[in-house]
This record gives structure tokens, sequence and C-alpha cells, in this order.
């Protein structure tokens, strides 16, 4: 009894267990890889990304005989001695930091030194520094464990030093798509860079939502040609699902590869139809082959209800189609109507055409006039006055006396 009910328990929280691990799946999914906090972060050679914001400022010296040297992790290269300090470059978001090679995992360069006596060198960038980093220990054995040290220097000259550093280096971040961008104009990254999601848009912000008027988005993409054709079609998850309809189109849409010289459009049409206090969130996935997806948010605030596009043409396109229809047939009646006139009825010119008839009468009746065509009587009076006196009078009328009419129509 207890085993029976046992299984029926599994089997009722069996279904439940496994929405549970798809919802966690897809929310794992759904996580942008967004740019780290600092700029103190590297790709090695596989395209994995490796934060070390949390060592920046973090200081590693080594003692020398006159002056020692400090090395403050992603900061600054200092030279302190009893006359003070000199500065041997600065790092900062113009700075490379890069995949190194042989030795060195990592390497970092630190520019604009103390100039003094270093007016001149390397490309009159002042004192620079370069730092070998390699991840564990030292060769030689030094410094293991702990956060690391200084292996090694060599000065180049008075204006350059190079340093080997080991520090247990971070573990391996996603592998990211480098040379991915999106933004809202063919040649900008405001949205990813570097197939990074940047700031503001790596999840929900009110701060930087759309407003309800702005009914459309147009997305640039770019990639490295090389790898551009890795790109799938994007995925578009809106939440709450209800409320805002959201239509994607163009070529990113459809599967076209971005290139650097020419960007693939994503079009985001989308329409408020429940009014709601909190934005909208629609989350743009963007599979990639072999790396991670890129992944993206988009807020949108609903103050009111957006109508469907297009309902305010609709009735004139009604309208339109209407009046065709109607031009259509009148143009086929009056062409049928001439034709049984002047072919059944005889009739020719304007009287062929259907309804003058009717106009006429209405003409007629507005205007008051009569008819326009004479009358016979009056048509046969004038040629029976006009050709009275040319007979001659009758013998039983011989006696009467001809005189003639008040009109002269010259002598006969």
């Amino acid at each position: 009894m207890s085993a029976r009910y046992y299984i029926g328990v599994c089997s009722l929280h069996l279904p439940l267990f496994t929405a549970l691990i798809n919802v966690l799946l897809q929310a794992i999914e759904m996580n942008a890889i967004a740019v780290p906090s600092s700029n103190c972060y590297v790709f090695d050679n596989s395209s994995h990304i490796i934060d070390f914001s949390s060592w920046v400022g973090q200081p590693f010296e080594y003692e020398g005989k006159d002056s020692d040297l400090v090395v403050r992790f992603c900061k600054d290269v200092e030279n302190r001695s009893q006359m003070g300090y000199v500065d041997f470059g600065r790092f900062d978001k113009f700075n490379s930091f890069v995949s190194g090679s042989g030795h060195a995992n990592f390497v970092q360069d630190y520019y604009y030194g103390d100039l003094t006596s270093c007016e001149q060198s390397h490309d009159k960038l002042g004192r620079t520094a370069l730092v070998n980093v390699i991840c564990g220990s030292c060769l030689n054995g030094q410094c293991k464990g702990g956060l690391g040290c200084i292996c090694n220097i060599t000065y180049e000259s008075n204006c350059r030093v190079i340093v080997d550093l080991a520090i247990p280096c971070a573990n391996q971040g996603p592998r990211v798509f480098k040379g991915f961008t999106v933004g809202f104009h063919p040649r900008s990254w405001e949205i990813v860079y570097n197939g990074l999601t940047q700031l503001g848009f790596e999840k929900p912000h009110r701060a930087f939502s759309f407003s309800t008027e702005q009914t459309s988005v147009a997305l640039y993409m770019t990639a490295i040609a090389s790898l551009s054709s890795s790109i799938q079609k994007p995925i578009i998850q809106v939440y709450p699902e209800n409320g805002l309809e959201v239509k994607v189109s163009g070529s990113g849409a459809t599967g076209s590869y971005p290139t650097t010289l020419s960007p693939s459009m994503l079009m985001i049409d989308w329409r408020c139809y429940v009014v709601r206090d909190i934005p909208y969130e629609v989350n743009v996935t963007i599979p990639v082959a072999d790396y991670e997806p890129i992944s993206f948010f988009l807020t949108k605030m609903c103050e009111k209800r957006q109508d469907v596009q297009g309902d305010s043409t609709k009735g004139w396109a009604t309208f339109g189609i209407l009046s065709c229809i109607f031009i259509v047939v009148a143009s086929l009646f009056c062409c049928g109507g001439f034709v049984y006139k002047a072919r059944v009825q005889g009739q020719r010119g304007i009287d062929a055409l259907p309804g003058m008839a009717l106009l006429s009468a209405c003409l007629e009746t507005v205007t008051g006039a009569g008819p326009s065509y004479p009358r016979a009587e009056g048509i046969n009076s004038g040629l029976v006055s006009e050709a009275s006196w040319d007979h001659p009078p009758s013998s039983s009328n011989s006696q009467r006396t001809w005189t003639p009419t008040d009109k002269n129509y010259g002598s006969i």
C-alpha cells in the first residue's frame, strides 16, 4: 500500500519537476553576457572571457637594491625610492589587455607615465610598462599560492620596464562571439559591443525603456565576415505574454548573415493593448553556433492603448475599392447603353448616351424653359404667308382688287 502510494506521488511530482527544470534552463539561456563592471577583463585564446574586476588596484611589490617597483593591478606601475615616486604608466580603457604567448598567458600595457627625460620615448607616450601575467606560479618557483607576486623585472631603459607577474587566474567565463555588435545605427554598438551586452540592456531597466509613442525600433547587427555564418535566427520572448504585440521583420529576422560592410536590420514593431505601469520586457536572443548566445533586453512603456496599424486607413481603402467598382460598372453600363441605342434604336451622337432624355427633362424643369424645337404650325404658317402672294387670283375672284401687303419684299 505504501509502495503504491510512493509511486503515485513520484509520478505526480515528475511532470512538475520536469517543468521546473525547463524553466530554470530557459532562465539560464536568457542570461545575457554583460560587459564587466570594469575594463579589467580579457579574452583568452579560445575566446572565453576572464574577468579580473575584483583585482583592480591590488598591489604587487618587487624589492630592489635602490628602489622598489609596485604594480597596482589594472591601475598603474610605480617606481618607489627615497627620491619619490616615478610613474611608469597608467591603465585605462584604451590600454590593451590581450592574450599572450609563450610563458605569459596575458599581456597588459601601461602608458602615459612621467615625461621627465622621456619626452620622445615610445611614440612620445612618456614612461611605459609591459606586464606579463602568468597564471599560477613563477617559473623559478617563487610565490606559490596566495595572491601572487612579481617574478622578475627588466628595465629596457629609463623609460620602459617589463614585469613578469604571477597570479592565480580566475576561471574561464562563457565563450564570447567577439566582433559582433548591435546598435540603433549601422555603425554603432549601443546594445552589444564585441559580443558583450552593454550596461542598461543586460537586464530590464525602467530608465532605458522606450516610450509608448515609439511603435517600432530598428536594430542593426554587424559581425566578422569569416564567422557571420554561425549566426542563427533571433528568438523573441515577451513578459508578460499578453498585453504587448511584438512582430519582427527585416533581413536579421530571416537569418541573413551580417557583416561589417553590409549590416543586417532587425525591425521590432510593438503595440500596446493592455495599459501597464511596469514596462513590458522583450528579450532578444540570437543563437550563435559554438558560442554563447547573444542576449539583451528591451523594455516598452504602455501608458495608453494603441490602435492596430492600418485601422485609420482601413475606411479609406474600403471607400477606394467601392469607388473603383462603381466607376467600372458605370462605364460598362454607359458603353452597353450607347451601343444598344446606336444599333437598335438608330440614335446618333449625344442622344445615344444613356440617361440623356432624363437629364434634358431635369434641366428643362429646373430652368423653366419649354421645348427648344419649333412647332409645326409656326413653320407652316410662315411658309403660307410668304407664298400666298405668288399665286395669281382665280377667275372667280377677278372682280376683287388685289392690294399689296404692308411688307415690302421687292418689286415683282
